[in-house]
């Protein structure tokens, strides 16, 4: 298992250093338009070909997945922390408190939350600048998937709350503030964390599919969901099976952050 856990961080790293460094490893800018080449086959000059527009697919398989590997962990730090913030105060406070935050969040969770946050997506603008689209989509996989963490975090905080180094914190004089920020939310981290990797390979899966829909990352800027919509036509697809590129980086790097998961300090 560790070996396996080794390839799928390698695999990872190997990602993140190649999207790091796109500007030097991708033949042309993901938006230049090679207009006498469109939809042309593997070469030397573009390793995966070109889209309809006569964009390189190598450049912009690249520069989307620098998109989506950076959007998702943003997203899923955002949710972490929202729900660190609610779920360990909560967990701490205890009482009528808890239960009221503990029944607000088993409704989120009631909730099609795929289906809730394509329905937000679509009453925003959809004709928004490609910086914003990254902007509202960061935005709306943080503040709409921080409440799964949150219940795990509340039993985590719940645990802790009759501890004896909180209980020796609380007798010292410590405020209840201090005591939640300084002592409980550390000794969450390794519940935090888990709950962190969980949540990337969730939002990568979500953002493609809101991609996919065109209601994700705007044209010209590519994300691993825009780059799927270009296997939308399976003719396509047989004709040209390099376009399946995206779909197998895809499984592949999703595949890799659930293998590396933390086994240990993960609550259901």
């Amino acid at each position: 298992m560790k070996t396996i856990r080794r390839v799928a961080s390698g695999f990872l790293s190997i990602i993140f250093l190649a999207t790091l460094f796109a500007g030097i490893l991708a033949p042309a800018p993901y938006a230049k338009q090679f207009r006498e080449s469109p939809n042309a086959s593997p070469s030397r000059l573009h390793l995966l070909g070109t889209d309809e527009l006569g964009r390189d697919l190598f450049s912009r398989l690249l520069y989307g997945s620098r998109v989506s590997l950076l959007l998702a962990p943003a997203a899923a730090l955002l949710a972490t922390i929202m729900a660190a913030s609610v779920g360990g105060a909560a967990g701490y406070i205890g009482g009528w408190i808890e239960r009221i935050v503990m029944t607000c969040t088993d409704l989120a969770m009631s909730l099609p939350w795929l289906f809730l946050l394509l329905t937000v997506r679509a009453i925003l603008p959809l004709n928004v600048p490609p910086l914003g689209s990254l902007l509202i989509t960061f935005m709306l996989l943080g503040l709409l998937g921080w409440a799964a963490s949150a219940r795990v975090v509340c039993a985590g905080a719940r645990s802790l709350r009759s501890s004896d180094f909180v209980l020796q914190a609380r007798a010292c004089g410590s405020t209840p503030f201090r005591v939640l920020l300084r002592h409980v939310l550390p000794n969450l981290r390794p519940i935090l964390f888990a709950q962190f990797l969980t949540s990337v390979p969730v939002f990568i899966l979500t953002e493609a599919n809101l991609g996919v829909l065109g209601l994700g990352v705007s044209e010209p800027l590519p994300s691993w969901g825009s780059l799927l919509r270009g296997i939308e036509n399976w003719s396509t697809v047989q004709a040209n099976p390099w376009r399946l590129a995206p779909l197998v980086l895809l499984l592949l790097a999703v595949s890799s952050f659930q293998l590396i998961l933390p086994r240990e300090g993960f609550v259901e």
